[in-house]
């Protein structure tokens, strides 16, 4: 049959039938080797991927349902052809392996897969793609979008039923060698305890892309992360745990690259061993290895984690129309959830889910994980989209394979393991249900704070239970406050300035004509929508995000501050400014709100000082022995304690709280128990002051104002009060008062 060409695209293909395609994806394969001076030995099935041992490499690849693997090996990136094919003979348990002597790092290398094609039945197989290997450790540049990268021929009737024979090798970027070889100088990771850890959100390139103190060749970088101006920033910030975006290396979206936008925020994972090529400034033959390791050894030098954002539900193959760049082409069914053969189950909204019930994509992501851990020396992981990894057939289930292999791995169960605990599928939304060992984004936390401050109806007992850890959702089976990862913001969504600016999402921009994004945010705009002139809505806004600053860190469980929250970074309304590689999301350092940023520095540093407000254990609400106060009393503005009947049916306007610093009931690590100040918070979200008066004595015999949202107050040289003293608390503003620990009996 002959074929003529139109746009590049074969006529006639889809003429065949898929016996047709079948046979010829089957054709015998050639063994080129042979025919080249490269020597070739049977190698071993573990481990996967391409491994050196300092004489050359072995390589493994698992494919159930192939008929035949070929290994291509490149001699540049811009080849658009391999000049050696190596045809893989040895197989063990679904492995393929072979060794090939005198290879180095640094050597580009991809798969040619054959087998049946045949969607219907969920077998893609396409020796016309050059593959990814799913555990290369480095890849070597970014996707260039071509129809070739797709196994069926783009316009055809038959859409994907339809074969493609156009070679995609010229427009896939190629996996690498690496050297695992690394002087850590015996730099060793921080282990700060949950309690103890404040958490910053940050995009690698968005944090220094436009840092004036960092050098112009490493910015947007992990060595710009890396460099001393960025960790000066955060050491003095207060933060000891950075959590990075996704830097596993990703797809940008083809639709997105035609529209001028890219995928900015990287939760389309195709590399899930490969630190991302676009945040190397020092090359892409595996230096971006030696580069992500070096900034991990610096963060930890100044006593900073790294937890990894990853994403393991989905890849970015998308859908059956998706593109065939890896997992698809090496074994369609041993990576994906497949629905009726052809079309994919998606619990994620990106098109497919990978199927974590199968050992093969198991294996896959706690080597990945333990890859992370041992080799990269990172401290923990954020699991995008979490309820989609502990699905078994439909259902979330908290008994799944995930969850008891992490369980009872020792090396992953020692890291810092926190879950998004949710997906879009049905039933999807599993906050509180994760379990032990497990920490969660609270978006529960978020919702109430976010109703407190703008004035919604929010009842008093769950404002009452968020600020306290949320024992609703974590108390028993041995969780403890730190399970809950409180935020009022994060990546996706309003920043904090935005948050208390618009009332409305602006994503024009983002090309979908406003209509994607989450359109009820909680949000309120102070009375103007966006940008003002109007100083008393300037006023009032400023106050309003010291307001949630203040009661993000002062609450129990684990603080978690998106990277510019803390100066008032805006991205104009924009809340889902995930294709945005530009200023709406990058930090502008010349636009820093300098107040507002040395208040969250002395807030910070206030509440790490005070133990008070880190407990690892849960509140009783009891007396504590030889005291007679509880370690936590709840006060009307009278200075009366809060009658049982208020917790049902009062709205949580204005509240006083009594934290008692010496009933913390932890101890230190040489089992001293551990005393603190005592403390006095009011919250008053009223549009009006509220006449306050102190509680009695027994409470406290003197307290010192400390914090005071409405002046942008952090410090020791407040007010003084006695008890039952009448004081005026201002509309919408928080007021801490401290009690010193050395005026107390112990």
């Amino acid at each position: 049959m002959e074929f003529g060409c139109v746009n590049g695209l074969k006529k006639g293909w889809c003429k065949l039938k898929p016996t047709d395609m079948k046979k010829i994806a089957n054709k015998k394969l050639v063994d080129q080797s042979q025919e080249s001076s490269v020597k070739v030995f049977p190698g071993e099935p573990y481990p996967l991927g391409a491994t050196w041992d300092g004489k050359g490499v072995n390589f493994a690849l698992y494919s159930e349902n192939a008929t035949g693997v070929e290994l291509c090996l490149f001699d540049s990136p811009e080849a658009i052809t391999e000049h050696i094919k190596i045809q893989i003979k040895e197989v063990s348990h679904h492995v393929w392996h072979a060794y090939v002597p005198g290879l180095k790092p640094g050597q580009l290398y991809g798969y040619r897969v054959h087998g049946p094609y045949e969607p219907t039945v969920g077998l893609r197989f396409n020796p016309h793609k050059l593959l990814i290997d799913p555990y290369a450790k480095s890849i070597s540049g970014t996707v260039q979008w071509h129809d070739a990268l797709f196994g069926y021929n783009i316009g055809d009737p038959e859409e994907d039923l339809s074969f493609s024979e156009l070679d995609s090798a010229p427009y896939i970027p190629k996996s690498v060698v690496v050297d695992h070889l690394f002087d850590w100088e015996g730099v060793t990771a921080p282990e700060i305890p949950y309690h103890d850890t404040v958490i910053y959100e940050l995009h690698v390139k968005g944090f220094s892309c436009l840092h004036p103190d960092v050098p112009e060749a490493i910015r947007g970088t992990y060595a710009g992360l890396a460099h001393p101006a960025s960790i000066a920033y955060l050491k003095k910030l207060g933060i000891n745990a950075v959590e990075l975006m996704p830097v596993h290396h990703f797809i940008s979206d083809r639709h997105l690259r035609e529209r001028g936008l890219s995928n900015y925020w990287g939760y389309n994972s195709i590399g899930f061993f490969a630190p991302d090529v676009r945040y190397s400034s020092s090359g892409t033959h595996g230096e971006q290895v030696k580069e992500f390791k070096n900034m991990v050894k610096e963060l930890h030098k100044a006593g900073i984690e790294v937890i990894l954002d990853v994403v393991y539900n989905h890849t970015g193959e998308g859908n059956q129309l998706g593109p065939t760049l890896s997992f698809r082409g090496i074994d369609n069914m041993a990576y994906y959830r497949l629905m009726d053969g052809r079309y994919y189950m998606d619990y994620t909204g990106t098109g497919n889910t990978l199927n974590a019930r199968l050992p093969s994509v198991l294996r896959l992501i706690m080597d990945s994980l333990r890859y992370w851990i041992t080799e990269m020396h990172v401290d923990g992981f954020r699991f995008d989209l979490a309820s989609t990894l502990a699905r078994e057939l439909h259902e979330v289930d908290r008994l799944s394979a995930f969850f008891d292999i992490i369980h009872q791995d020792p090396v992953i169960s020692q890291v810092k393991l926190i879950a998004e605990p949710w997906d879009i599928g049905f039933d999807g939304y599993q906050v509180g249900k994760f379990p032990i060992g497990w920490a969660e984004w609270n978006g529960r936390y978020r919702d109430c704070m976010r109703d407190y401050w703008r004035g919604a109806d929010s009842m008093l007992a769950e404002f009452a239970e968020r600020f306290t850890g949320s024992s609703d959702l974590y108390k028993g089976e041995d969780r403890f406050p730190t399970a809950s990862i409180n935020f009022i913001t994060a990546h996706d969504g309003f920043t904090l300035n935005d948050l208390v600016s618009y009332n409305e999402k602006r994503n024009d921009e983002n090309g979908e004509e406003n209509r994607d994004g989450e359109s009820h945010n909680r949000s309120w705009n102070c009375g103007e929508e966006g940008p003002t002139e109007n100083e008393e809505v300037i006023a009032l806004r400023d106050k309003q995000k010291r307001n949630f600053l203040t009661t993000l860190f002062l609450s129990q469980g684990v603080p978690m501050l998106v990277a510019g929250d803390e100066w008032g970074r805006s991205q104009d309304g924009n809340n889902n400014a995930y294709c945005q590689d530009n200023e709406i999301s990058w930090l502008n350092w010349d636009k820093v709100d300098e107040k507002l940023l040395a208040f969250t520095q002395k807030l910070i540093t206030f509440c790490k000082a005070h133990p008070t407000f880190r407990r690892k254990h849960w509140f009783r609400g009891m007396p504590i022995k030889g005291i007679g106060l509880e370690d936590i009393a709840w006060f009307l503005p009278n200075g009366e304690e809060m009658p049982d009947e208020n917790w049902n049916h009062d709205y949580a306007k204005s509240l006083g709280i009594f934290l008692n610093g010496k009933g913390i009931r932890h101890m230190d690590p040489k089992g001293k128990p551990i005393y603190d100040d005592s403390f006095y918070i009011i919250f008053n979200a009223h549009y009006e002051p509220v006449e306050y008066t102190l509680p009695p004595e027994k409470y406290g015999s003197e307290w010192r104002k400390v914090i005071d949202t409405a002046d942008a107050c952090v410090s020791d040289d407040g007010q003084v009060l006695n008890p039952g003293d009448s004081f005026s608390v201002d509309s919408r503003s928080v007021v801490v008062f401290r009690h010193a620990l050395e005026e107390q009996k112990i």
